[in-house]
């Protein structure tokens, strides 16, 4: 294979680590800037992606399943009303603009908002490498190497500033392993494919968005089978959407968070919580209802809801799963044998300190031991002189519940473009400045 630091690249300016929603809004804002900047003002830019191809959450693409925010927050549009990325161009090349217009709107279903992240993708194309899995950050003099393995070996790119979007990470409950019959929601629909339309019972476990879609889908696609729906809380709750609500993801709540002392920060996140975790939309709850009321009429139940209940036990037996369900209000417990059983229980930030390697003692914390992160999402690193580590993700403590949601992304990567300019110009200063004292002092 050889000596990576043999085969060099040429110094970019930003090289981002993962290609998902937010490092590809990173590379629209990069594009755009570099076609109205003089050739010698571009950013060089180059983004890395393990993934053979873009993809997005591909196994919750579920039919009817819509967004949760307004199609206003793409990619671009916050950051460039008039950007060539946005929601309203797609729809305008894919020729549904007036059709889209027609529908009267605003959350547009999940599998047309992956089209249009699918279209925005190809259009940076030429900024992407995928099949190409960072695995090390190190210091080098004044740059940054990004140690990356992909299918002709290993291979180490330099550069002045590195963005770190590693996404999320599937969680499963303490205890509990995916298996053949045990899946995490995120793999709900690949795990389906090729099953039998057989089934007999499917358990989904957990409250919010994710775990209702799944109990609504399996219900609708398998008719003979009962969809047991386990979580602690009493009944599935609604996500607060209303306008006030809603003005915690505005850009602005950003600076309000992350201005406020840490008492501030604590009762911000109780008091919104309701506004993304562990809640449903309303339209999605009532549907539920709906459909388990109608059962009761016919007499002829298929969707149990479990509320105030939790697992306390799962088996994959290979040919299906067996759980045991706890009631919490009484604590009797019961055997339930399922085809399958789905976790909608959420997902962990990954920490993009392992990808550091040595420079990972050097990155500063809080008192907590949480990262310390610049309003414009750059780490402290001890030592590191003008470059720069930026992370899209993981900031929650530092910059809010918005931080780390799509609708930030637009706003997000013109914020991060705006620094990279900021300390390029700097440094180009400092460098100019030196130059002339030296050309000074030899006269």
């Amino acid at each position: 294979m050889g000596n990576p630091r043999d085969n060099f690249s040429p110094v970019y300016d930003v090289v981002g680590i993962g290609f998902g929603p937010a490092n590809l809004a990173l590379a629209i804002a990069l594009e755009e800037h570099d076609d109205s900047a003089p050739r010698d003002q571009a950013v060089t830019a180059l983004f890395l992606e393990r993934q053979p191809a873009f993809g997005w959450h591909r196994g919750m693409l579920i039919d009817g399943a819509t967004m949760q925010v307004s199609f206003l927050k793409d990619l671009a549009t916050l950051r460039n009303p008039t950007s060539r990325f946005g929601f309203v161009p797609y729809l305008h090349a894919r020729g549904r603009l007036v059709d889209f217009i027609n529908h009267k709107i605003l959350y547009p279903t999940r599998e047309e908002f992956h089209d249009y992240l699918e279209w925005a993708a190809a259009g940076v194309d030429h900024l992407v490498s995928y099949s190409s899995e960072a695995t090390e950050v190190r210091a080098v003099g004044d740059l940054l190497e990004v140690v990356v393995q992909g299918p002709g070996g290993s291979t180490v790119h330099r550069a002045r500033n590195v963005v770190v979007a590693c996404g999320l990470q599937p969680r499963m409950p303490d205890g509990v392993k995916a298996g053949a019959n045990v899946w995490h929601s995120s793999e709900l629909l690949n795990r389906l494919a090729g099953r039998s339309a057989q089934a007999r019972r499917f358990v989904v476990v957990g409250a919010g968005q994710s775990a209702a879609e799944a109990a609504e889908y399996l219900h609708r696609t398998y008719p003979q089978a009962e969809v047991e729906a386990v979580f602690a809380r009493y009944g599935y709750s609604p996500a607060d959407d209303s306008p006030y609500a809603n003005r915690v993801f505005d850009p602005e709540a950003v600076d309000v968070y992350y201005d406020a002392d840490q008492a501030a920060k604590d009762r911000l996140m109780a008091y919104h919580r309701n506004t993304n975790y562990a809640v449903v939309d309303l339209d999605l709850i009532e549907e539920l209802y709906r459909r388990a009321y109608q059962e009761k009429v016919r007499g002829h139940a298929r969707l149990h809801i479990r509320g105030v209940s939790e697992v306390t036990d799962v088996r994959d037996e290979g040919t299906g799963v067996t759980l045991r369900i706890r009631s919490q209000a009484t604590g009797a417990e019961e055997t339930v044998t399922a085809d399958a059983a789905v976790f909608a229980t959420g997902y962990d930030e990954q920490d993009p300190v392992p990808l550091l390697g040595p420079l990972a003692p050097y990155v500063s914390r809080d008192t907590d031991g949480r990262l310390r992160v610049g309003r414009d999402y750059r780490l402290s690193v001890e030592g590191l002189g003008d470059a720069g580590i930026y992370v899209q993700g993981g900031t929650e403590h530092t910059h809010g519940i918005t931080s780390s949601l799509l609708s930030m992304v637009a706003v997000r990567s013109g914020e991060i473009l705006r620094s990279v300019l900021e300390h390029r110009d700097a440094a180009k200063y400092r460098d100019d400045a030196s130059l002339a004292l030296e050309g000074a002092a030899h006269d």
